[in-house]
């Protein structure tokens, strides 16, 4: 019973959010897609599944893990914004996920309390948009930059989003919870809407996409820390309504200071 009702809401949810994702990203362009993308918009039902299929400890350590893949995330957008800069999709989409395989497999040697995790995680992040090279012209509207999506391009990106839901949550038994933790923040949702935009925009659009899915990991990375922090010890409804609470606060501050770093690049 349980394993059909998670099934539905599985195929119910993750495409109806990626959907909505993608329609806000189109009105308002590359960097407020990405920073929109930054919510927990797949990892976060990932996270509910697996609390109601695995048990609240699975979770917790989940949770933790997930929480540190921010900051793998973060190498991700590294690879991909200097790679862009000299050569084409192809090649710097294949350094970003090698870079974020590689981040993942150093992270799994972690084990350090919730919040030392989280200060470690929200540095990187810092790190990464100091680091992270600057996209001309700046602002966060379409601009020049505005394109016509094709028809398919909303369905593919929902199919892809929910076929990752439904075999992470299918394998977490075998992978364990510490690899699905670190596994689950894969910015496969990200990764689609930079190669859309390096593809068909060119690099700038890229990085503009790479740095607004920085500014969004410090509420993901919120969100997964509340969660760990109350998952074993709160009911589930308490705890991931905390989670999604702390998300939006820090998300909405994350916005202002994006808007400011936009303008500061014009």
């Amino acid at each position: 019973m349980i394993d059909g009702s998670l099934l539905l809401f599985k195929l119910a949810l993750t495409p109806t959010l990626i959907a909505l994702a993608s329609l806000a990203g189109r009105r308002w362009g590359p960097a407020f897609s990405g920073w929109l993308v930054g919510l927990p918009l797949t990892s976060g039902p990932v996270a509910v599944f697996l609390v109601l299929a695995q048990g609240a400890p699975f979770a917790h350590t989940a949770a933790t893990n997930t929480m540190l893949g921010a900051a793998t995330e973060g190498a991700f957008c590294l690879a991909y914004g200097y790679s862009a800069m000299r050569w084409g999709w192809p090649v710097a989409l294949g350094l970003a996920i090698a870079s974020f395989g590689v981040a993942t497999g150093l992270a799994r040697f972690l084990a350090w309390p919730e919040l030392v995790l989280y200060g470690l995680t929200l540095t990187s992040l810092i790190v990464a948009l100091k680091l992270m090279p600057q996209a001309h012209p700046g602002g966060l509207g379409p601009g020049v930059d505005a394109v016509r999506p094709s028809r398919w391009d909303i369905p593919a990106r929902m199919v892809i989003a929910t076929c990752y839901v439904l075999l992470l949550t299918g394998f977490a038994t075998r992978l364990g919870p510490q690899l699905t933790g670190l596994l689950s923040p894969f910015p496969l949702y990200g990764a689609i809407l930079t190669v859309f935009a390096h593809a068909q925009r060119g690099q700038a659009a890229a990085v503009r996409v790479l740095r607004g899915l920085l500014f969004g990991l410090f509420g993901f990375a919120s969100f997964f820390l509340v969660e760990a922090l109350l998952i074993e010890h709160t009911p589930m409804v308490v705890a991931f309504a905390a989670a999604i609470c702390a998300t939006l606060g820090v998300h909405g501050l994350t916005l202002g200071l994006m808007r400011r770093s936009a303008r500061r690049a014009l």
